[in-house]
């Protein structure tokens, strides 16, 4: 039996940028971490008494006999990718809710990635599962889906994540810089209690592309700044917050679908609040709202959004992960 962890990831700027139509002709930078949230696959070889060769459980429950009538696109095509042929039991359990905007399909293609090849008997590296997980979603089904989550998942940690035509760079930065400090104590996070199928708003935001590129080179040029801000010494939370609030008003002039009328409340509450900025996770239309504030106005946003869910989070820096295996 195996057993894979891979964490979710937030988001703080260049999100957009990264769909291989955009930077394979355009500069394209992200910055993102990933939290103490994670996402399991348990996968064991399925025992010779069933009547069936596939046992999968995730939010459905499918028992089939072959490849091809698996449902979940993700299960049947990692299958089909490395020619398994043996029968598996497979289940997927998640600290947060799917559909929410933290990287949660991405992170399950990248958990499943790994756990099919430790049970082949392979081992891959941070690189080699991203680069498996961008070739299911984007090559084989084709989803409407950016690059940043498959990677941020994979390599784990607060990353700055270059893309330029075919090829990506993962730097680093360190657990203990100021920059990250700082930005981790000031991460209020809440949950809209909306899930929303974020492949449908992130095509209108990839269809939107061509007529967009002064927005899209906007928003490069502010994660640009943002990378600078984090490498130096003399990193202001503030400001940061303040590029993120900008950054999520060229956000919605991109894609209208990424907020809706309850966001924008919440999103207006927080800043009226005291929080220096924030934006929605992910493609937007629901999920988690992020705002970066101080310990003062995070106690304020605490007990104005007392009937939500706040998620309180760390950064976390290990990415995808095995955490058990067993030959028995």
């Amino acid at each position: 039996m195996i057993i894979s962890r891979t964490p979710y990831r937030l988001s703080f700027f260049g999100g957009g940028t990264d769909h291989p139509s955009w930077y394979k002709v355009n500069e394209s930078l992200v910055i993102s971490t990933t939290i103490d949230k994670y996402c399991y696959v348990t996968l064991r070889n399925l025992p010779p008494f069933f009547n069936f060769n596939y046992r999968l459980r995730y939010f459905k429950k499918e028992e089939v006999n072959l490849v091809n009538q698996i449902k979940h696109p993700v299960i049947r095509e990692c299958l089909k990718l490395f020619s398994y042929k043996k029968g598996i039991d497979l289940s997927y359990i998640g600290d947060i809710p799917a559909m929410s905007g933290v990287g949660s399909s991405s992170a399950f293609t990248v958990s499943m990635v790994n756990a099919l090849n430790t049970l082949i008997g392979n081992h891959s590296t941070k690189r080699e599962l991203a680069n498996s997980a961008l070739k299911i979603e984007q090559d084989i089904l084709k989803e409407n889906v950016g690059s940043q989550d498959q990677i941020s998942c994979s390599f784990g940690g607060f990353n700055i994540i270059n893309f330029h035509k075919n090829k990506f760079d993962v730097n680093p930065i360190s657990i203990n810089s100021n920059a990250t400090k700082a930005i981790e104590d000031s991460v209020f996070l809440l949950f809209t209690g909306i899930t929303r199928n974020s492949e449908k708003i992130a095509k209108s935001q990839i269809d939107n592309i061509p007529k967009s590129t002064e927005i899209l080179k906007e928003m490069n040029q502010l994660a640009v700044q943002a990378r600078d801000m984090v490498v130096s010494s003399n990193f202001d939370i503030k400001k940061f917050g303040k590029m993120m609030h900008y950054q999520w008003t060229l956000k919605k002039n991109l894609n209208i679908k990424s907020s809706n009328n309850l966001i924008d409340k919440i999103y207006k509450q927080g800043i009226e609040s005291g929080a220096y900025g924030g934006k929605i996770i992910g493609a937007g239309g629901g999920g988690f709202v992020l705002f970066i504030c101080n310990k003062k106005a995070k106690k304020k946003l605490a007990e104005i959004f007392k009937r939500y869910l706040i998620l309180p989070i760390k950064f976390e820096y290990t990415g995808s992960q095995i955490v058990y295996y067993s030959h028995s």
